[in-house]
């Protein structure tokens, strides 16, 4: 298999639907493995109520195609999604290690248990589990959730 070069730059209007398309296959395989698809919203019902917008925003391109998102503040990590077909290629990490080199030196985020490719990806580029909490799921509040937070301390 080749490798594959990624190209991560900021988010452009035009990537909108791309992203939707990103979020929507990958939400169902992360849903599927943790509370359930029937918890399933789209990305246009929920990019605003959970503040997509709200934070810096870069998208990696692969043969000049979009292929994931990520979006983060200083100090957190809100959203990383990755169209299916380019799981464990190398595009979540890319975007994982743009966002912890552009904030804070300790960064934090939240995965639903049980997202465990999600969780490994994460852990392998240094995060740590620091709580597993139960709840409602965000968003979504019609379904319970158990989440675990990660944090990132870097040097």
């Amino acid at each position: 298999m080749r490798s594959v070069m990624i190209k991560i730059r900021p988010y452009k209007s035009c990537d909108w639907p791309r992203l939707c398309e990103i979020h929507d296959l990958s939400r169902l395989d992360e849903l599927g493995l943790t509370v359930g698809t029937d918890a399933f919203l789209t990305l246009e019902q929920t990019a605003e109520n959970e503040g997509l917008f709200d934070n810096k925003l870069c998208v990696a391109e692969v043969d000049g195609t979009v292929q994931g998102f990520v979006a983060y503040s200083d100090g957190e990590l809100a959203w990383l999604y990755v169209d299916p077909d380019f799981y464990r290629k190398g595009v979540g990490r890319a975007l994982v290690r743009r966002a912890v080199a552009d904030s804070a030196p300790v960064m934090e985020l939240e995965l639903l248990e049980g997202n465990t490719p999600a969780l490994e990806l994460y852990l392998s580029e240094g995060f740590k589990v620091i709580r597993r909490m139960e709840g409602r799921l965000a968003g979504n509040e019609g379904f319970a959730a158990v989440g675990l937070v990660l944090r990132f301390e870097g040097n």
